[in-house]
């Protein structure tokens, strides 16, 4: 989905015109904090809110130095193809500069910008400089069927080649285009002849309506359409979108169709297919005693295209699948009918941007709708600024995915924002619980069941702490949940022994609460019945937040009164050391791979004075923590 641009001033004196820009592109403006007042968000740290942006794919416009835009996502880098746009404006308003994304928003930003501010649109990208347009981005309504094409057809262009325009629905933007023979475009709603210097642009005015048995194969219904466009002589490249009945939101075929042919999907209740029975080539009432329309495909397609639309291929079936093909007099720039629903469930690690990956940014910028225990969100900072919000408390963690689950199957798209890795200790599991819960037992309503949920990992206090610690986690580990909660007490301590007497190093989640103060202590009283009093234990508070706190301490040492709710207890196994550095002590846990590089040592050592030569010294083993002093753990 597009994103909405995002607009950022850092001084006041280039507040003015970053408003002018913002109203133009009806965009959020964003401001330097202590700099810029009256921003619509604020913002401390530049670079790291710019990149924030960038990664989650939001355009940025920045009214500032064009250097500072380019530090921030040089980094970032990567493929053209899938970035956003990026464009500098002058404090002044003098001049728009596109930087990163011409062709994917960014010259057309510029020059709305430059309209606005009565400046100019300092584009570079070649094709826009020698033709005026970039073939490749056509407006909205048309699409290019062979875009791999268009760099070798823009060239010969520039070289001086020109174009001849033609076909049945001929591009009229493209009328300011050099004539010659070089290049033949056709705009066309019919399949054309394609190549390197041949370029078909198809008006997307075509509407493909579907519908299909449940777990019809996919290879079915791909096959009914590619079949029933060959033989009405439609191109796909004309197509605006996929739509049916919302019963089928969650058909894999359907799902499978649209992703294939790279449309979107569109879905319509029963009552809006119904509203289009007098238009109906083929009405059934078969048909609308199963899903209360007398047509699924004919409708649907119809329904997308609007009323001044004609069925150019009425309903084709097979065993499984339905289509239909509804025309439109000129090309559709909008859709009608609601998405299917999505819930991204994301993590987003200990709260700070630069631990938080770029594919949870992308799917909370893509979310029309944040959802979470409210500290959580906060922690999104300007990414969730101007979004739709909904805040639960702790403890309310069902009613929470519940709620959310049933707004995505409104067709809205959903975040659930979790802190750490929303599949360890959070909601993600109690997601897919409701989920697999029959209707009649507290499960959640059949059009929560057909929304699309997608799992985002984040940074988890396991990963977040042992990193601090240094390694930790380097040889076999658990994680366990002292909260009693919602496991009984009988199954924590089972396991406990099972990993004491494992020997693994573990991380305490959840060890503490107001009310529970006992299973820390008890839980170190199993492990010292296994390992050395002085194995190293981590106690990681608020990681990642500006009140961290990180310490050490001797696993008999360890006092409950230290540790609150937002503390990490790592414990070290019998084989975790204190490596004591320079900027204080790291924790380790060997593999064994320096005692394997000391055998290979010895093997070679050995050979070495059998030939007469002297053996090469082994490496020394790290110091482990027995050899240390208590105040060093501590």
């Amino acid at each position: 989905m597009a994103l909405t641009p995002v607009v950022l001033v850092l001084s006041q004196s280039g507040l003015a015109v970053a408003r002018r820009v913002a109203t133009a592109l009806d965009a959020p403006l964003h401001g330097l904090g202590g700099r810029v007042d009256g921003a619509d968000v604020s913002f401390t740290d530049t670079l790291d809110h710019i990149r924030a942006l960038f990664a989650a794919r939001v355009p940025v416009v920045g009214v500032c130095a064009a250097g500072i835009l380019i530090r921030a996502v040089a980094p970032l880098l990567s493929d053209k193809t899938d970035e956003a746009a990026v464009v500098a404006v002058a404090e002044d308003g003098s001049a728009a500069v596109p930087l990163v994304g011409g062709h994917h928003g960014a010259n057309q930003m510029a020059r709305q910008i430059a309209d606005a501010l009565g400046a100019m649109a300092a584009v570079t990208t070649a094709g826009d400089l020698g033709l005026g347009m970039a073939l490749d981005e056509p407006p909205a309504g048309w699409r290019l069927a062979n875009a791999a094409d268009a760099k070798t057809a823009m060239a010969a262009m520039l070289a001086g080649e020109g174009a001849t325009l033609g076909g049945d629905s001929e591009p009229s933007w493209l009328a300011a285009l050099p004539r010659g023979a070089g290049v033949t475009i056709t705009g066309s709603v019919h399949p054309v002849a394609t190549g390197p210097k041949a370029l078909h642009f198809a008006p997307q005015v075509l509407t493909l309506g579907v519908g299909c048995a449940r777990n019809c194969p996919p290879e079915e219904l791909a096959s009914l359409v590619h079949e029933t466009l060959t033989e009405a002589g439609l191109s796909a490249a004309a197509i605006h979108s996929v739509s049916s009945i919302d019963l089928k939101a969650d058909e894999p075929a359907i799902i499978e169709l649209a992703r294939g042919l790279g449309l979107p999907l569109r879905l319509f209740a029963a009552a809006e297919l119904e509203a289009e029975t007098p238009r109906l080539a083929n009405p059934s009432d078969v048909v609308f005693v199963e899903v209360g329309s007398h047509g699924v495909s004919e409708a649907a397609a119809l329904a997308q295209a609007g009323g001044e639309a004609w069925l150019v291929v009425a309903k084709r079936k097979t065993a499984n699948a339905t289509c239909a093909i509804a025309q439109a007099s000129k090309p559709l720039v909008a859709l009608k009918g609601r998405a299917r629903g999505r819930l991204s469930v994301v993590g987003i690690g200990p709260g700070q941007a630069a631990w938080r990956t770029p594919e949870v940014s992308r799917l909370v910028a893509e979310a029309e709708e944040l959802v979470g225990y409210g500290l959580y969100i906060d922690l999104l900072g300007p990414l969730a600024a101007g979004k739709t919000r909904a805040d639960f408390p702790l403890g309310g963690e069902e009613d929470r995915c519940r709620y959310a689950l049933e707004r995505a199957g409104e067709g809205r798209n959903v975040a659930l924002v979790c802190s750490g890795d929303a599949g360890i200790y959070a909601m993600g599991a109690l997601v897919f619980e409701l989920l697999d819960r029959a209707p009649d037992a507290l499960g959640v309503s059949d059009a929560a069941r057909r929304v699309e949920v997608v799992c985002s990992p984040g940074v988890s206090a396991l990963q977040g702490a042992a990193a601090r610690a240094g390694a930790p986690l380097g040889h076999d580990f658990c994680t366990i949940s002292l909260s009693d909660l919602l496991t009984p007490r009988d199954d924590i301590n089972r396991r406990l022994r099972a990993a004491a007497e494992g020997d693994f190093v573990i991380a305490f989640y959840n060890p503490v609460s107001k009310t529970r103060r006992t299973l820390l202590a008890e839980a170190r009283d199993i492990l010292l019945q296994h390992r050395p009093a002085d194995t190293p234990v981590m106690l990681a508070t608020n990681l990642g937040r500006p009140t961290e706190h990180v310490r050490y301490r001797r696993l008999a040492d360890l006092q409950v009164d230290e540790v609150d709710m937002l503390t990490v207890v790592l414990v070290g196994s019998s084989n975790t050391r204190l490596a004591q550095l320079g900027e204080g002590p790291r924790m380790f846990t060997p593999r064994g791979y320096a005692r394997r590089l000391d055998g290979d040592l010895r093997d070679v050592g050995n050979r070495h004075l059998d030939e007469g030569g002297a053996a090469p010294a082994p490496a020394a083993p790290p110091r482990g923590i027995s050899g240390q002093k208590k105040g060093n753990a501590a």
